[in-house]
């Protein structure tokens, strides 16, 4: 997989707010440092959905190492980097360790122990995919993209920077809705639908199923476990523009599809009360 960064969509308001949905790849060993920016909504991709099996192909065929080698030292970051020599030996080390994991993740599904389990284990090793959706980056890039940060965020970050300077935004007018991952030949498809869809594949990083088809019906199926189990993050990425500049959640100038999802469901078990 490897670092990469690409907008899935890019939205203005009629007031000029800019919202922007990118779909990033990193290191999984990094997502707590990404995960500490508040002002994103984000949705990855789950280490307990994926079989085992596949996880340990990945992790084989195309596995995380360190973008550089840092000398060890007072503070949080390194200021030298190993020997070519030292940088060879702690590369050999790394792959040892991958190694590892991966025999004892297989002696633990030999002992028939759950994925959600085990595939810890092999998560230092993974590349992870996430979706985000945010109208405020200044302080990520000011931070993630400074010399001082990890390299392996400092190198996701920078990427997303690139990939948010090079597009252009299309305009959403009042009452319409930012809605990622809906392709081309569904912008025929009611809109209630068109959000639920849009919603289920944040929530499935992907407009495919985890079988690899697009399938709107299992889309909407999704949605709905989704709403009834009040697992509403997904539903923060769909968004119309406000009438006004202020926050809304953690957007600026734009309402997340959550607040009425959640409004319904307070008020229906209200109503079963």
């Amino acid at each position: 997989m490897g670092f990469a960064a690409r907008v899935l969509l890019d939205s203005i308001s009629p007031r000029g707010a800019r919202l922007i949905t990118l779909e990033v790849i990193f290191p999984r060993f990094v997502l707590a440092e990404f995960n500490t920016h508040r002002v994103f909504s984000r949705n990855s991709a789950s280490s307990r959905a994926i079989p085992t099996a596949k996880l340990i192909e990945r992790v084989l065929e195309d596995p995380v190492v360190p973008v550089e080698w840092g000398r060890n030292k007072a503070g949080m970051s390194a200021s030298e980097v190993l020997t070519e020599t030292e940088e060879r030996e702690a590369l050999r080390i790394w792959l040892s360790a991958r190694d590892a994991a991966v025999e004892h993740a297989r002696r633990l599904a030999g002992l028939g122990v759950h994925k959600q389990v085990l595939n810890r284990i092999l998560e230092p090793f993974l590349w992870h995919t996430v979706i985000v959706t945010a109208t405020e980056w200044d302080n990520f890039f000011a931070l993630r993209c400074a010399p001082s940060a990890q390299p392996e965020i400092r190198r996701a970050a920078l990427l997303m920077r690139a990939a948010l300077d090079a597009s252009t935004p299309r305009p959403v007018e009042h009452g319409a809705w930012h809605l990622p991952l809906i392709q081309e030949d569904e912008r025929h498809v009611e809109i209630e639908q068109r959000k639920a869809i849009s919603a289920a594949r944040c929530a499935r990083v992907s407009y495919l199923t985890h079988d690899g088809r697009r399938d709107r019906q299992r889309d909407l199926e999704l949605y709905e476990r989704l709403a009834a189990s009040r697992h509403l993050s997904p539903f923060e990425h769909i968004a119309t523009p406000a009438d006004d500049d202020a926050f809304h959640g953690n957007f600026r100038g734009w309402i997340q599809m959550r607040g009425s999802v959640e409004a319904q469901l307070t008020g229906a078990l209200a109503d079963a009360r």
